[in-house]
């Protein structure tokens, strides 16, 4: 069964729009958890625009305490501040992904080759540390192979332009090289995650296609969901489509 990681960034960004601590990003993450969530998923950046350092702190101690089976995914560039604070917190797995410390959102995976001398020494002290390492690439068959070469353990597919073309045949490009895309990576002996703009509208026709995903981690889509039912039946609804 793939599982469901929430990403409770947009959680975070709402409650620092005032100087209250509500919404509780912890309690949040009790919700989702509750719910039958199989982990919680962030992405700190430099600026604190919405995660924040005293997060990621607290939801390390929430899920060592009382969900020590939720996994703790951390995404972020490998800057040196990025390295050793996932090495404090030792989450299960954290994701590299290549964002400029401006943009608003991730938007494209890693140009391996260029980023070589980046990359591989960041993984192999993820490695000395014990976690897990995901590597966000694009829909590009060609990708995994170098991923797996310099020891990535999972690739997470960018699929962006396929939930943003849903329903167009350009939608239908996307979900192709996507497959084919994590064809290629399982045929290089690397596991496959999955997010971004996935939706309960789009994810049904995903999964379809890709059922072996090992994990897809959502959470625009999903906040956006629980505005109009609730977390914990938006939980429910994806975890149905996902085969839970």
């Amino acid at each position: 069964m793939t599982v469901l990681s929430v990403n409770l960034n947009a959680v975070a960004q709402l409650r620092n729009r005032r100087d209250l601590p509500w919404p509780s990003v912890t309690g949040m993450a009790r919700v989702v958890l509750d719910a039958g969530a199989s982990g919680i998923t962030i992405h700190p950046r430099p600026d604190q625009r919405h995660i924040r350092l005293t997060d990621v702190h607290e939801l390390e101690a929430l899920l060592r305490a009382e969900y020590p089976r939720a996994e703790y995914n951390i995404e972020g560039y490998p800057s040196a501040d990025f390295l050793a604070l996932v090495e404090a917190v030792a989450p299960d797995q954290v994701t590299f992904v290549p964002d400029d410390p401006q943009q608003a959102t991730s938007d494209h995976g890693w140009d391996i080759e260029a980023n070589r001398g980046v990359l591989e020494p960041a993984i192999a002290r993820m490695k000395a540390a014990g976690i897990r390492i995901s590597l966000f690439i694009d829909e590009d068959p060609s990708v995994p192979a170098a991923a797996k070469a310099i020891g990535a353990d999972r690739v997470e597919l960018y699929t962006g332009p396929y939930g943003g073309s849903y329903g167009t045949q350009e939608g239908d490009r996307h979900l192709m090289l996507l497959a084919a895309t994590a064809g290629a990576a399982h045929a290089a002996g690397l596991v496959v995650n999955a997010g971004h703009d996935l939706t309960l509208e789009n994810l049904p026709v995903f999964m379809q296609v890709m059922p072996e995903i090992a994990e897809v981690s959502i959470g625009h889509g999903i906040t956006a969901d629980a505005l109009l039912m609730g977390f914990p039946e938006a939980v429910r609804r994806y975890r149905t489509v996902l085969g839970g």
